[in-house]
């Protein structure tokens, strides 16, 4: 069987309030406008990227009739410094969690303790940031070694 490759592309997070949503990812979270096309009254669409993603973001108006009261849980976005981007988010006034890692280390249970790993080990350190919906948002630290 022929494996056919592909991508995700684009999400789309349903919002109450585009402009303010508008201003929150691009203000607040720094991810960068690539689109905002309004060709009627009833359309519109805002496209933002994270720096250094190859997946984008959507909302607008007349994209989904998913509810905007926190339709969608838990996108990862993974960054190289959790201590930096969360220090930088708080700066920028997100309501970021404490920063909390896998436990026990070298056999998750399922369990977590406060604070970064020990090790700083890919994919083992998260904090937690809600847009002003709902949606809400991972932080995942991997590749810190490598900064």
């Amino acid at each position: 069987m022929r494996t056919l490759m592909s991508s995700i592309e684009v999400m789309t997070l349903p919002v109450s309030d585009v402009e303010r949503a508008l201003r929150f990812y691009v203000d607040q979270i720094g991810f960068r406008l690539d689109v905002d096309y309004s060709p009627t009254d009833v359309f519109r669409v805002v496209q933002l990227t994270p720096q250094g993603s190859s997946c984008s973001i959507q909302f607008g108006k007349g994209l989904t009739d998913a509810a905007p009261v926190g339709s969608v849980r838990d996108v990862y976005l993974v960054v190289k410094a959790l201590e930096a981007v969360r220090s930088q988010l708080l700066e920028r006034g997100v309501e970021v969690s404490e920063i909390r890692h896998k436990t026990p280390i070298g056999y998750w249970d399922g369990g977590f303790a406060l604070g970064l790993d020990p090790a700083r080990g890919d994919y083992a350190s998260f904090a937690n940031f809600s847009d002003p919906d709902g949606n809400t948002w991972v932080l995942q630290e991997r590749g810190h070694r490598n900064v």
